[in-house]
């Protein structure tokens, strides 16, 4: 597995308590921060690293990214090597970088079933989940995990075995252990993407007697979000024709919820994350995959696709807002960064006010708890109208 070796290791390996290492590059009197701390489990004092980026604000919520790093590396290796912290800065999500602990065989390790680790990962992930969210804002239905290779690997046994508090998932270069399709059921949809190379010998892309082939997995998942059993292919430009390898694209659409299973398929790529910096032969360049998982994570919640509307009447800018759930439960949440507070009103198909009010950043949810189940109405918001259900 991929692991590359810095200074920055010691802030990881040689901490015995919690402590607080923050860079302050300070945007508008905020500083961003990469935080290095511990958390006791199962009797195990856990290592991870938090990036919260300088656009985070405590009176918003925020989701949050998990980012698993590989066998045999650590979390400071992936937060460089599989970077999302660029886009966090603009995106205004948070990052966690979990540490696994060491195995038998002396190597860093989630447990996701292999040899005779009986680590609970699947418990510090929820426990990561609860202690970051008491200390921020966190979006509990926005919550994401990708990975490297093992990361990958632990990001399909956390939809597996943590379904409740996962939205989407992501895998670079991973996949499922053998059989593992045949336990698996989450409690709801689960949007994934797997991004992975036809040339990797560490984890082969067309399976071995201990892990499921890539195809077989994609097909797995298509089939449990209900999706269009065939998918829709792409062939992307070779925009870097020097790095050796092309892409394929595979979607298949409309799963339960708006759910897809989409697939970068890296033909003669390795087992290496594409579009990293650190580049290596096998590395393909035709695409961000930090910038794809993102923009995919982006589109979900832990109900399904979030609905977008353009909002162009706003100040003549052509902001979006996002309305989520939908269908919708007992709350409304509107996520928008437009700084002035919007009017809203609620409507049945016959035209009938049923509520009204104003939303604004800091204010942005609505109560429909008084709504009927089962029933079509309509949210106004400024001059736009969208369709909403009640669960």
């Amino acid at each position: 597995m991929f692991s590359f070796k810095t200074k920055k290791n010691n802030l990881i390996q040689k901490k015995t308590t919690n402590f607080l290492f923050i860079f302050g590059f300070f945007i508008g009197g905020i500083a961003q921060q990469t935080i290095n701390s511990t958390l006791e489990h199962d009797g195990i004092t856990r290592e991870y690293i938090l990036y919260v980026p300088a656009s985070y604000s405590n009176g918003s919520s925020a989701p949050l990214v998990f980012n698993f790093h590989g066998y045999t590396s650590n979390a400071n290796d992936q937060m460089f090597y599989g970077d999302f912290r660029p886009i966090a800065d603009t995106e205004g999500f948070l990052i966690v970088h979990p540490m696994g602990t060491v195995d038998n065989s002396g190597n860093t390790h989630f447990n996701v079933g292999w040899g005779t680790s009986t680590i609970d990962d699947v418990g510090f992930t929820e426990a990561l989940i609860d202690e970051i969210s008491s200390n921020y804002t966190i979006d509990a239905s926005r919550i994401y995990s990708t990975g490297m290779s093992n990361g990958g690997f632990m990001s399909y046994k956390l939809a597996c075995e943590l379904s409740e508090r996962i939205a989407a998932i992501a895998s670079v270069t991973g996949t499922m252990n053998k059989n593992q399709p045949n336990t698996c059921n989450p409690s709801h949809q689960i949007p994934v993407m797997e991004i992975h190379g036809t040339s990797d010998t560490t984890v082969p892309y067309e399976g071995a007697n201990w892990i499921e082939s890539t195809p077989d997995v994609m097909s797995f998942w298509a089939n449990f979000n209900n999706c269009e059993t065939s998918a829709e292919i792409t062939n992307l430009p070779d925009s870097a024709p020097n790095d050796g390898s092309t892409v394929e694209y595979q979607v298949f659409k409309n799963g339960d919820n708006g759910a897809r299973v989409e697939h970068y398929k890296i033909n003669n790529g390795g087992h290496k994350w594409p579009g990293s910096n650190f580049n290596s032969s096998g590395t393909n360049y035709d695409i961000d995959a930090s910038a794809l998982i993102w923009d995919f994570f982006s589109k979900y919640d832990i109900n399904g696709q979030i609905t977008t509307l353009s909002i162009d009447e706003v100040n003549g800018d052509n902001r979006t807002l996002r309305i989520h759930p939908n269908p919708v439960g007992s709350i409304i949440t509107v996520d928008f960064k437009v700084q002035e507070p919007l009017d809203y009103s609620i409507f049945t198909i016959e035209g009938k006010l049923t509520s009204k009010g104003t939303i604004s950043i800091t204010n942005n949810t609505i109560d429909v708890s008084h709504l009927v189940s089962s029933t079509i109405y309509f949210l106004n918001i400024g001059d736009t109208s969208i369709k909403i259900q009640k669960k």
